[in-house]
């Protein structure tokens, strides 16, 4: 592997930490998750084609890895209230704290394929059709899942078409009906 494949892999791991917490709920397992993601993608590296999306290929390795992982562990705790995860984060400290609050309440209401799109598309920036590869789902049903994510939060959120008061980007981007 050469360096600068080395740095354009390390240029990625916040994206693919944010991703893995978006999926797992916890900062922990997420932080396990991209190890064993990155550790996957170090041994097979050899069959990374140059010039193709390394972003994509990582985000593939670390969806395939978490729902392998998920699927091998079926019996977790069960925390329906949120009150083991709820001690394992510190809340954002910015003038939206309460909006973001009621965003991520509505967000883990969401179905994971769901919440998984609009993740990619909305936070992550990947485009309907990167995304559409990466979870080798069709077109159509990414747009559509995005488009139901979308209108549930804001059925959560009561938003309305009135304007988005929140202050945090990656949420609006999330939320917007723009993209």
């Amino acid at each position: 592997m050469s360096d600068t494949y080395r740095d354009e892999l390390i240029s990625h791991l916040p994206a693919l930490r944010a991703f893995a917490i978006s999926l797992t709920r916890s900062r922990s397992a997420a932080d396990d998750a991209v190890q064993d993601a990155v550790l996957k993608a170090l041994v097979n590296f050899d069959k990374y084609e140059p010039g193709t999306n390394m972003r994509a290929w990582l985000f593939t390795i670390l969806r395939n890895t978490y729902y392998s992982s998920r699927r091998k562990y079926h019996r977790e705790a069960s925390d329906p209230d949120g009150l083991l995860t709820s001690g394992l984060a510190v809340k954002p400290d910015h003038d939206g704290r309460l909006q973001y609050n009621d965003f991520m309440k509505a967000f883990s209401q969401l179905p994971d394929d769901q919440r998984e799109v609009l993740i990619l598309v909305g936070a992550s920036g990947f485009s309907y059709i990167e995304v559409a590869e990466m979870t080798g789902v069709a077109l159509g049903t990414v747009k559509s899942r995005v488009n139901r994510a979308r209108a549930r939060i804001a059925e959560i959120l009561e938003l309305g078409d009135g304007p988005i008061e929140l202050t945090d980007k990656s949420t609006i981007a999330v939320v917007s009906r723009s993209l």
